[in-house]
């Protein structure tokens, strides 16, 4: 049966992997006032069983913000992006299989695949189009196959938050300069805010959620076009500069899915809010976003 004790008790002891990125930085904050330990890449590589072992021993919580994000790059480097997003996540499985720990696993709506013009539920059928997501379903499923009792996969989707790259801080800067910007208005997502991710997470530990897979991210859905203006609007900026293209007017080298709505289901009975609307959780986060 799985441990059903509380696992923010006081001497719970939360390790944080992947503790310099973006979301790894807010699971520290909002961690502040517990026992933690935080380790970014250059202190724990998560490929490594023996420093894995190491770094989970005498910790009750562990959660993996590690991960290769570069959805194109891993299209020339699926084998690196895979070992870390998928071997990294079966190592840390394994590790907290054998200390008696439970795992926080952090995936993507980029698992799903085209042709969905609904909310995928939590129990949705995984079919990724891209080296990306074909390493993050992977390790979705190693964790589930080697820690079935003590873990939670927590799929977010097009996650933003304070950094210098990225399609936030890019629109800051033509918001800024006043500059037009042609954003793709055929790809539908959720933009959803760090801050809120690891909210959600931490609340999930905090209920005794059951093990299995829960979606973070915010209610409602967007465009990229969507998004943009609404951050246009946000900096001051006439939302007109920004013109919608279609997706194929703007190649990648990864495929993303034409619509990855999560659903926010799986929730019954546990005592944790709905995410909030998309607009509201940018609004709260402007300020941060914009902070020098």
């Amino acid at each position: 049966m799985p441990d059903r004790r509380k696992a923010s008790d006081d001497g719970a002891r939360w390790l944080i992997t992947g503790a310099a990125g973006m979301l790894g930085r807010e699971m520290t904050a909002a961690l502040t006032h517990r026992s933690v330990t935080a380790l970014d890449r250059s202190a724990l590589d998560v490929t490594d069983p023996e420093r894995v072992h190491a770094a989970v021993h005498g910790h009750r919580v562990v959660v993996n913000c590690a991960a290769w994000t570069d959805v194109d790059g891993a299209e020339t480097a699926e084998s690196i992006a895979y070992e870390v997003n998928a071997l990294g996540a079966l190592r840390l499985a394994e590790a907290c299989r054998d200390e008696g720990a439970a795992l926080v696993h952090v995936s993507t709506d980029y698992v799903f695949g085209d042709g969905a013009r609904t909310p995928y539920p939590v129990d949705a059928r995984v079919a990724p189009v891209s080296a990306y997501g074909r390493g993050k379903a992977a390790g979705e499923w190693a964790i589930r196959a080697t820690l079935p009792e003590r873990s939670w996969v927590v799929r977010t989707a097009w996650m933003y938050g304070r950094r210098t790259t990225g399609f936030v801080p890019a629109m800051l800067r033509r918001a800024a300069l006043g500059q037009p910007v042609e954003v793709i208005a055929d790809v539908h997502g959720q933009p959803t805010w760090s801050r809120h991710v690891a909210g959600r997470i931490v609340a999930l530990v905090d209920a005794c959620a059951p093990p299995g897979v829960y979606h973070a991210a915010a209610a409602g859905s967007a465009t990229w076009y969507e998004f943009a203006r609404e951050l246009f609007t946000l900096a001051g900026a006439d939302p007109e500069l920004v013109r919608p293209v279609p997706r194929a007017a703007v190649p990648r080298p990864a495929r993303r899915p034409d619509y990855s709505v999560l659903a926010d289901d799986g929730l019954a009975e546990l005592p944790i809010a709905p995410m909030s609307p998309w607009r509201d959780g940018l609004a709260c986060a402007f300020a941060d976003l914009t902070a020098g």
